[in-house]
């Protein structure tokens, strides 16, 4: 979930904040029609922005530049007609930020590990101080047994800035945890649009189509990057494979 800048909500109507200020005759200042435009689009996924977010969005908002991309080497590109089928890719190892959720839907689950990064990010760390973030924001998930649903718990991460990397903030909630990775070796995919349980499942299918029997890579474990604004309608995103350790 990237962010919505002060300049985007000009462009948002009653609707898109929410529908259910109409009645208030007072008008809204900038933090509160923040927090309304994301209660909004949380609601598409089941979830609620409580009132003691606005800190951490008007933080993120106001330095919404402060975004690096996550650097990552090309291995390979597979194309047909002149469209990216799907690229293969080498991300590099580094320190990550993770919170893993269990909730009833893969949607709460990432929203519901995002808010607790945005936290992290703004000042609830140990540097004391606003970190900025990196994108893509993955999340990591595993189907069933039998790989007809995906399993509970959802792990949410993001990419340390190049700064913290030789030394990473320690979180203050204890449901954050900084992991140092090895290097991760994809195939990536881009779709467009929400990210649900059943849209990110019919991704799943669309690439394995893509790229027939491949048992270098993992069948019962995804990754979805995301990286947009939740109130693009064609946002971008990514299905990633993940090719097994060697």
């Amino acid at each position: 979930m990237a962010l919505i800048s002060l300049e985007d909500l000009d462009g948002l109507d009653d609707e898109q904040l929410g529908g259910n200020f109409t009645d208030n005759t007072e008008p809204m200042d900038e933090d509160d029609r923040l927090l309304s435009h994301w209660q909004a689009v949380a609601s598409t996924h089941q979830v609620s922005v409580p009132p003691d977010m606005t800190g951490p969005i008007h933080e993120m908002t106001q330095n919404h530049q402060q975004r690096e991309p996550l650097p990552f080497s090309p291995i390979s590109r597979h194309e047909k007609m002149g469209e990216v089928l799907f690229e293969e890719r080498l991300y590099p190892a580094g320190h990550w930020a993770c919170v893993t959720r269990g909730e009833q839907l893969y949607e709460q689950s990432i929203s519901n590990g995002f808010m607790k990064l945005m936290r992290f990010i703004c000042k609830e760390n140990s540097a004391g101080r606003f970190l900025g973030m990196t994108v893509p924001v993955v999340s990591y998930f595993r189907l069933t047994a039998d790989r007809d649903a995906f399993e509970k718990e959802v792990e949410t991460a993001f990419f340390l800035p190049a700064q913290f990397q030789s030394d990473p903030p320690r979180p203050s909630d204890p449901d954050i945890t900084i992991v140092h990775r090895e290097p991760i070796r994809v195939v990536a995919r881009t779709f467009f649009g929400t990210t649900t349980e059943e849209t990110v499942s019919r991704q799943v299918r669309l690439l394995w189509e893509l790229v027939g029997v491949a048992e270098e890579l993992q069948g019962d474990a995804y990754m979805v990057a995301v990286y947009e604004n939740p109130s693009v309608p064609r946002r971008r995103n990514e299905i990633w494979f993940i090719r097994r350790q060697l």
